[in-house]
């Protein structure tokens, strides 16, 4: 399969439960009344943006979610509508701490009175697919992951927040282990499940073993533009926290002192981060989007090093016309091809990334940017609209047929 096809085959099973044929009367799908249930609304990130989409293809949908704090300035993606929260909302430092209030999302999300609806239409990546429906209530989940913090990164969760040992280890460990029971035990509740990569669906098995079609989350590719100069520095963007794995790429051309990386972006390994750089290593902070797309356009790669569920910086610079550095797994294997849109490493080690940089100065004349762009569309708003769309339409079709 290659790596930029999205039509997987559906999940196995009847398209409605046997014995439905007295199923109440529903409504052509433009007509249907759908709830559109997302976990949280903290900020505009990425999850949101997927949210933004649905909500133009479901132009009739409610929405409802956990909490909603989005900043004024954030909300114009809502497209008007009011959201239904739950008792999180209310609850003491709600704004700052929801995610200490996470042992009461399960029962939050349930008590969400959804009967109204033909569709319920989740957009999961903690506790939204735990929505209750009925069985004469089509729920379709578009899963970004199962709960990362609560099965592959549970280790590095742990570690990270320093909860490796004693009385706060242990009480964060029942809390993970209650958090995996709950995940599975709801696993069973959407009749459709959707991944964001094949990287997803394939976690989605090994923790549920359920099968899961694949759309790809929506990038606005159209917000960036092909630019054929390049020059010659390297450019990496992130967040600076541990996973992204910024540190790595700095050590790495910090090895390579021939070669110029510029650092965008801000966070908590800032210091820790400078302290790695030499003096061919330029870390600017956070840059505006318009900067940021500037330094996409001129760098003469993207290096990315993370392993993400997607990954929708590396496909932002395809749609520059930059080629990309990556670590093979998780969604750059999905989004990038080597030798045509950039270069691939399998293993995080400064070795291996040098080597990568090595190889992808060898073929850097057989790039073209203009392929490279024509690749990055191929994960564009409209084509995850009209994936998005068909998937509803023929599961509502299939579901309500007699």
């Amino acid at each position: 399969m290659t790596a930029n096809s999205s039509h997987l085959r559906l999940a196995k099973g009847p398209a409605r439960p046997p014995g439905a044929s007295g199923l109440r009367s529903h409504p052509a799908l433009d007509e249907a009344q759908v709830a559109l249930v997302h976990d949280w609304l903290p900020v505009y990130a990425g999850a949101e943006r997927v949210l933004e989409q649905m909500l133009h293809v479901v132009p009739q949908s409610e929405l409802y979610s956990l909490i909603d704090f989005l900043p004024r300035d954030q909300r114009d993606f809502l497209q008007g509508r009011e959201v239904q929260t739950s008792f999180i909302q209310h609850l003491p430092f709600a704004e700052s701490k929801y995610r200490y209030y996470l042992p009461l999302a399960p029962i939050a999300i349930e008590q969400f009175d959804l009967t109204a609806y033909n569709v319920v239409i989740s957009s999961s990546y903690a506790v939204a697919k735990g929505a209750l429906t009925t069985a004469d209530q089509l729920h379709i989940s578009y899963v970004h992951s199962p709960i990362r913090y609560a099965w592959d990164l549970h280790f590095e969760y742990l570690r990270e927040g320093g909860l490796k040992r004693g009385l706060r280890s242990m009480l964060a460990r029942a809390i993970l282990h209650y958090m995996r029971l709950y995940d599975v035990s709801t696993a069973s509740r959407p009749d459709v499940m959707v991944a964001n990569s094949r990287t997803v669906a394939r976690r989605i098995w090994k923790t549920y073993r359920r099968e899961a079609r694949v759309i790809y989350p929506p990038v606005d590719t159209q917000a960036f533009q092909l630019y054929e100069q390049k020059e010659d520095f390297f450019l990496t963007a992130s967040r600076l926290v541990p996973y992204k794995r910024i540190d790595l790429i700095v050590e790495a051309f910090a090895g390579m002192p021939d070669k110029q990386l510029v650092v965008v972006g801000d966070g908590p390994e800032m210091d820790r981060i400078k302290a790695k750089a030499t003096a061919n290593v330029e870390i600017l902070g956070y840059q505006s989007n318009e900067a940021l797309q500037d330094y996409m356009q001129r760098a003469r790669a993207f290096v990315f090093a993370a392993q993400e569920d997607f990954g929708i910086v590396p496909v932002e610079a395809q749609a520059c016309g930059t080629p990309v550095i990556a670590y093979s797994r998780g969604g750059t294997g999905e989004t990038v091809l080597p030798g045509e849109t950039g270069v691939f490493f399998h293993r995080q080690t400064v070795p291996a990334l040098q080597q990568a940089v090595r190889t992808f100065e060898a073929q850097r004349d057989t790039f073209e940017p203009a392929h490279i762009r024509t690749h990055a569309e191929t994960f564009s708003i409209e084509r995850f609209r009209d994936e998005f769309q068909e998937l509803v339409r023929t599961q509502y079709r299939q579901f309500t047929q007699p």
